[in-house]
């Protein structure tokens, strides 16, 4: 893989990944975040379809872990 759309470095997008471990293997995975920011700056039929989807996600996953969404709502 080249380049990743609307991500600067690999090195921002790791610093970024969480870890999790498959069959006693660590495994990378860009966070949701950085997935949506590249699926939206590509702009591709294929990534603008995914993309409702992966921000629901995003929300539902703030909003259980008292993150930014969920912290801006209490504010209001």
């Amino acid at each position: 893989m080249g380049a990743v759309h609307g991500i600067r470095s690999f090195e921002r997008l790791r610093s970024g990944a969480e870890t999790i471990h498959i069959g006693g293997y660590p495994l990378a995975l860009a966070a949701l975040r950085d997935i949506i920011d590249s699926k939206r700056t590509a702009g591709r039929n294929r990534d603008q379809a995914v993309l409702e989807i992966l921000e629901h996600t995003l929300h539902e996953k703030e909003k259980c872990q008292g993150g930014p969404i969920a912290s801006a709502k209490k504010g209001k």
